[in-house]
């Protein structure tokens, strides 16, 4: 069964950014915001530090000297993470990482080398404990910020990016369901049909809008300002997750989350989301704009986890390229790294 992000967790993964990735044009923005992040992480768990360069790596994270943090020097395209690095199942009490194609988001962008970074994290035998095993889903495509899941066998996801025709081609939800279940071990499926943030290039994904805290609370996006664009649709999207229930036929608690300010970079408004937090132990990483709706969206997440700390991070570099914390990351649970 795919394992929800708050499971105990040994370690998470970045991709570090460099001049031949599209962070080029503003290296010395988004250096010190990986930085910032890498260092909160690690005052928790481990960090597995993927790199094209890593002695350069090294010295811009600043983790040069500490003993959790991992370095993989390998071939990149890009610095998402989440949607490249394998996702994590527990069958029979055994960790297993599937390894789904990545197709740059439905053929958007370049992905030829970060398709195959799984596949030699296991070439290399070196990242991950000998117990973990690696399944090769390819060429079925699948993003992990296209999913979410509350650890139970239920999966929250979008239909405009699960049936997008340049992933799987998939023709209904029903032939989606039939595709996915049995590797993720999902019992069943809860789909969004409304929900967009203008500048998201992934079609959709269900982490820029709605997220599970637990296994009965979800927090998801709200705006409440009828000028914004954005205000139609995701009031639809509001009264769907209102309909949804548990398994056991109850209603999800849910908790909203402001619409940060408008940013925008050079005429064009992105996506800032506060739904694009990172759960690790004893934390919570969230996307921070500086704007006033920061302080209260750490406030409702802090009610969501009364027992981490929140974390908030300034993540106005990454929403230049159109994503935010938890896509450059993906977690491992223990016994993973």
């Amino acid at each position: 069964m795919l394992l929800p992000e708050w499971y105990p967790q040994s370690g998470v993964q970045i991709t570090w950014p460099d001049s031949q990735t599209d962070w080029a044009p503003i290296l010395d923005e988004v250096i010190p915001c990986y930085a910032a992040i890498a260092r909160e992480i690690l005052k928790h768990e481990k960090l597995l530090v993927v790199c094209r360069n890593e002695t350069l790596a090294r010295r811009q994270s600043g983790c040069f000297d500490n003993s959790c943090a991992l370095f993989f020097q390998t071939p990149i395209n890009d610095t998402w993470a989440r949607d490249y690095a394998p996702l994590s199942v527990l069958e029979d009490g055994r960790l297993v990482l599937l390894d789904f194609q990545f197709n740059g988001w439905g053929l958007k962008y370049p992905a030829c080398h970060d398709n195959q970074i799984t596949a030699r994290f296991f070439a290399g035998g070196t990242v991950f404990s000998p117990a973990v095993t690696c399944r090769d889903l390819r060429p079925l495509v699948l993003e992990g910020g296209g999913i979410e899941t509350d650890g139970q066998g239920t999966i929250l996801t979008t239909s405009c990016c699960l049936l997008s025709v340049n992933r799987n081609g998939f023709s209904s939800k029903a032939q989606a369901e039939q595709s996915l279940a049995a590797a993720l071990g999902a019992k069943r499926f809860l789909w969004l049909d409304h929900g967009h943030l203008i500048g998201d290039d992934t079609d959709g994904h269900i982490d820029t809008l709605a997220r599970f805290c637990n296994e009965h609370t979800i927090a998801y996006v709200r705006c409440t300002d009828s000028t914004d664009p954005h205000y139609s649709d995701l009031c639809l999207m509001e009264q769907q997750l209102q309909s949804f229930t548990r398994s056991n036929g109850q209603p999800y608690d849910l908790i909203p989350l402001p619409m940060p300010d408008k940013v925008e970079y050079n005429g064009e408004r992105l996506p800032a989301t506060y739904a694009n937090f990172l759960i690790i132990n004893g934390a919570v990483l969230l996307p921070f704009y500086n704007c006033p709706q920061d302080l209260v969206a750490r406030d409702a997440l802090q009610c969501a986890f009364p027992d981490r700390e929140i974390t908030g991070i300034d993540c106005r570099p990454l929403v230049k390229q159109h994503g935010s914390l938890h896509c450059i990351t993906m977690q491992y649970p223990e016994g993973g790294l």
